[in-house]
């Protein structure tokens, strides 16, 4: 015996209802009832309907705030340590490592993990602790504001 030679207990299963596909199916209205909005394919209210009333989401106040705009392609520390000692990364660079997508987001650099020899990054924005880090070993890190001041 094979599993695919199994068979349910004659009896055991019943075959799906098909709605609406004659007597068996519960006939002409399918176990709807009659016209109504329930009847109706697609039906039924939204997920907060409330019957009419002002949903409980509506009257709860706003809070926080969604920046719109701004979304950066985010590098760490950690993982520019395939980059030779002295190196001038740009992004470039950091597309041609595999380390953000070929597109025009903003490149910012995090400072997780740690960078152990200079190097000379041309990135769009960094957080303060990294900055200090590559700064600390004896690199820096090139803003865009930066690099219009150094050619102007």
């Amino acid at each position: 015996m094979k599993l695919n030679d199994l068979k349910p207990t004659p009896g055991s299963r019943r075959d799906r209802k098909r709605v609406g596909r004659g007597p068996g199916g519960t006939d002409k209205t399918a176990g709807r009832g009659h016209k109504g909005q329930k009847a109706r394919s697609g039906a039924g209210k939204g997920q907060f309907f409330e019957g009419g009333r002002s949903t409980l989401i509506s009257r709860l106040p706003k809070r926080g705030f969604s920046r719109v705009g701004v979304v950066f392609e985010l590098v760490n520390l950690s993982s520019l340590d395939r980059f030779e000692a002295n190196a001038v990364v740009d992004r470039a660079a950091l597309e041609a490592a595999g380390l953000v997508r070929k597109g025009n987001r903003p490149v910012k650099l995090l400072a997780r993990g740690e960078v152990t020899y200079a190097l000379t990054l041309h990135v769009d924005a960094a957080s303060a602790k990294a900055v200090q880090a590559v700064e600390a070993a004896g690199g820096h890190v090139v803003l865009p504001q930066q690099a219009a001041e150094q050619e102007g």
